[in-house]
């Protein structure tokens, strides 16, 4: 089916294009509230990718659904989700239970997943590659999901082209199936709208990927308000633009490719803003960028100029203060070098840096270093790729921000790794060094003061699902709450459906500044199964193959 379908959303009869995402169709209409919350504030798509679980809605009277990452269906009725909706019955038709044994699998369809499965397909081993995405490619090449859709732009025709190599070479990838499990062995668990997997491969490749570091300020749980890469997939995905006016926020590359895409897209790009100083105040650095990389750094230059012809205005050293609901949009307060100003727009876009997806890494306890520079946990990795757990590898952005060129390497290296294939070759670790030399002199440049959680008012949630403000962690700081096991069991965060992902950072650093010592694994919640929400149908289902699978069940 390719035409328009027809669905409803709180008793209104809605179009939505073959295709489509709910939360896109929904975006596309005009909705932006999608559920209410117990202090009754209302949210909408946020990360766009499945990880905050702040877009859930209920459909066919079955809640808890994430709009995101549900396509549309004809005759879908999908209404607003109440802060706490009825119980349902489990369903009638029990998820069929599979146990998997593959020689590789891999966990991720991004750059670094499919080029590990073209190389470990190319020594003729059985690889099946797992995608939560109804479509392939990561966030990087963002692939369409409309039929018949053209490509953007040459990295989305690349992408395109990546995952048919990866399909004609014989990699199995298996769309729509969420990694929620991960126990010593490795075994794996996961699962899809209809089925249950138990996998036990004989090497496991993790590509997962990293999801988007937003600003804690007042107003940033509002519908409306959501991260770059969410705004980049509506559009790229779905060709749905956030708003008619936007506004993007952020720190790095990615916010003004966002803003550009946004605006030949045919949104109106009030404002963007970056923290960092612009890059001929750093000169030294952006001349080593575009020595490391000419095509890189001219590609970027490109984005700047093309912004300046559109008339975007980009103001440098900015950062926003505040976002407040208005009769007409959302009004962000921000601060350029001491001034305060403030812009109205329908879509507020946010980026402060990424933090890797590494919580199946951390449940097979896989050795992990904190990264002060960037603010994140990384794997120990050999130069193969390996961790410090036997038959496991990690590649790309779950192992901390080097940017798909680099992770497309890196999934070369373990792909030949984990089916024999010898260490690195001459090129590959060439080339790899470029890459990260490249990362190296662009986040010199990019370099910048972020908002700060210490700095936020009372009244900032920081736990966006459990509503728990930065006054109620002070308070409960105050009263001697002392680790983050304690302040969790004080407060409530990171006891919500997203499992502590953005808030658990966030903590995690304020600890450590209060307390003087050094951030570590153990600074953060320990990852617990399941690391995504799962309905109890699929752990009924799920409790024979993990009887059979994992020896401490």
């Amino acid at each position: 089916m390719t035409g328009p379908l027809s669905f409803e959303f709180n008793g209104t009869p809605l179009d939505a294009r073959s295709g489509q995402s709910l939360a896109a169709a929904l975006t596309e209409a005009g909705e932006r509230h999608f559920r209410d919350t117990d202090a009754g504030g209302a949210r909408g798509i946020f990360c766009g990718m499945g990880v905050c679980q702040d877009c859930l809605v209920t459909i066919d009277g079955t809640p808890n659904q994430r709009a995101c990452m549900t396509p549309v269906t004809p005759g879908m009725v999908v209404t607003r989700q109440a802060a706490r909706p009825p119980l349902t019955a489990p369903p009638a038709s029990p998820k069929q239970a599979t146990k998997l044994t593959p020689e590789v699998l891999i966990i991720g369809g991004g750059a670094a997943g499919l080029e590990a499965g073209i190389a470990a397909r190319a020594a003729g081993t059985k690889v099946l590659l797992l995608d939560e995405r109804k479509v392939s490619g990561g966030q990087y090449f963002k692939q369409s999901a409309l039929p018949d859709a053209t490509p953007l732009d040459p990295q989305q025709a690349d992408g395109a082209a990546l995952v048919a190599k990866a399909r004609q070479a014989g990699v199995e990838i298996q769309s729509g199936v969420e990694v929620w499990g991960a126990f010593d062995g490795p075994v794996i668990m996961a699962s899809s709208a209809t089925d249950v997997f138990a996998i036990t491969p004989g090497k496991l490749i993790v590509a997962t990927g990293a999801y988007e570091r937003p600003a804690m300020i007042p107003g940033w749980t509002l519908p409306g308000v959501m991260t770059a890469g969410a705004a980049q997939t509506l559009w790229r995905s779905y060709r749905v633009p956030p708003g008619k006016r936007v506004a993007v926020f952020g720190n790095g590359p990615l916010n003004a490719q966002v803003a550009l895409e946004l605006c030949q897209g045919g949104a109106e790009i009030a404002l963007l803003a970056e923290a960092a100083p612009a890059g001929w105040h750093r000169p030294i650095s952006a001349a080593q960028m575009a020595l490391r990389d000419p095509a890189l750094a001219w590609k970027g230059a490109k984005m700047l100029s093309a912004l300046s012809r559109h008339g975007v205005p980009v103001r440098w050293n900015t950062l926003p203060l505040e976002i407040a609901e208005t009769s007409e949009g959302l009004r962000v307060r921000y601060a350029q070098r001491g001034k305060v100003s403030d812009v109205t727009v329908d879509a507020v876009c946010l980026n402060f840096g990424f933090q890797p997806q590494n919580e199946i890494l951390r449940l097979l306890g896989a050795e992990m270093s904190y990264d002060a520079r960037f603010d994140q946990l990384r794997p120990t990795r050999s130069a193969e790729m390996a961790t410090s757990v036997a038959d496991v590898y990690a590649i790309g952005d779950c192992c901390g921000l080097g940017g798909a060129p680099a992770a497309a390497v890196e999934g070369r290296i373990a792909g030949r790794a984990a089916v024999g294939g010898g260490p690195a070759t001459a090129a590959d670790e060439a080339e790899l060094t470029r890459h990260r030399r490249f990362q190296d002199a662009l986040w010199q440049v990019y370099a910048a003061e972020v908002p700060k959680v210490e700095n936020a008012p009372p009244e900032t949630l920081i736990c966006r699902c459990e509503e728990v403000s930065y006054g109620t962690l002070s308070a409960a700081l105050a009263t001697g709450a002392e680790d983050i096991g304690a302040v969790k069991r004080a407060t409530r965060i990171g006891m919500g459906r997203c499992q502590g992902r953005y808030c658990a950072p966030a903590l995690a650093g304020i600890l450590a500044h209060r307390h003087g010592r050094a951030l570590e694994d153990l600074s953060y919640f320990a990852p617990r199964v399941p690391i995504k929400p799962v309905d109890i149908g699929t752990l009924v289902a799920t409790e024979p193959l993990l009887d059979d699978s994992s020896g401490d069940g």
